[in-house]
């Protein structure tokens, strides 16, 4: 072994390295902070937005629900009663906490909704937010219309 300073050896080696091992452990650290920080935000912005779009679409059927049922028996055709319909989604997103946009037309309920993630990691580097986004339309359907059984 080569000798390394006054105390020799690999122990002579450590103690003189004037700061090199200091700095690059410091940079090796800030790097596995940041990849740890796009992990876990990233993944729970992922989660959020999942979130966001499985509200919209609950909302969407919920209002879909609102048919014209006057309409419906005299004619047998599927309309959507609007306003019931903007007020049952509306009610869904209230119920579950989220905001959002609801759109109606005569067979179509539409569903904006728009969700914050607060970070946690990223915001050390200033990334405070991430702003996700659902959207979803939905039909009303018609039931059962013929038997399978034989």
């Amino acid at each position: 072994m080569t000798r390394h300073g006054p105390e020799g050896g690999w122990r002579g080696w450590w103690r003189n390295e004037d700061g090199r091992v200091t700095a690059f452990v410091l940079a090796l650290l800030l790097g596995l902070l940041a990849l740890t920080g796009l992990s876990l935000d990233g993944g729970l912005a992922l989660a959020s937005k999942v979130r966001a779009g499985g509200q919209a679409e609950s909302a969407a059927r919920a209002g879909a629900q609102a048919l014209d049922l006057a309409a419906y028996r005299a004619t047998g055709e599927l309309r959507l009663d609007p306003p019931r319909a903007r007020e049952l989604a509306q009610h869904y997103l209230a119920a579950v906490g989220a905001t959002g946009t609801v759109a109606v037309t005569a067979d179509t309920v539409t569903v904006e909704v728009a969700a914050t993630y607060r970070t946690q990691l990223l915001s050390l580097i200033g990334v405070t937010d991430i702003h996700t986004h659902g959207h979803a339309a939905a039909h009303p359907q018609g039931g059962v219309t013929s038997s399978s059984e034989p």
